[in-house]
């Protein structure tokens, strides 16, 4: 099953949900998909789509997902990693009004240099980075206050 994680900005991030979509109908996606869309709004015959989902059943999905599409913020990325779980960030981006600003691309960009995740910012290259994670052996994070606070010191001292 694919887990699809939008968060719960109020832009909308049907990009995403539009390149998943592509690639469920060339069939790179044959896995189940459900979708925590927040204020996205997105039909589709192929996914299972939910605006919010109870904490309880979302800590149930990322469990038995096995493989996790999420927007680039940090709650999302570090409660998947945190399982273990083989994760794709595809950060919302200013030009589409999908953030007031670029930061989820660095957030990105930090979580990929240090082996927990990969990312895709053209969704044109979503079907390949799915591909690729076949091949990708997630570094095991250790849940530590000192990792957060330096991923987040680090971000805010190199910005």
């Amino acid at each position: 099953m694919i887990l699809i994680l939008l968060g719960t900005q109020n832009n909308s991030f049907t990009r995403l949900l539009d390149a998943v979509q592509e690639n469920i109908n060339k069939k790179i996606i044959t896995d189940r998909v459900i979708v925590q869309a927040g204020f996205t709004k997105f039909d589709s015959k192929d996914m299972k789509i939910f605006s919010m989902i109870d904490k309880n059943e979302f800590s149930k999905l990322q469990d038995e997902a096995d493989l996790i599409i999420t927007h680039g913020g940090v709650g999302s990325i570090i409660s998947s990693i945190e399982k273990g779980k083989k994760v794709i960030v595809a950060p919302r981006l200013k030009r589409y009004n999908e953030h007031v600003n670029n930061h989820q691309i660095q957030i990105a960009k930090k979580f990929n240099r240090q082996g927990y995740v990969k990312y895709v910012i053209n969704m044109k290259n979503l079907g390949k980075v799915i591909k690729s994670m076949d091949n990708f052996c997630p570094k095991e994070y250790k849940k530590s206050e000192s990792n957060v606070i330096s991923i987040i010191e680090n971000y805010i001292d190199n910005n």
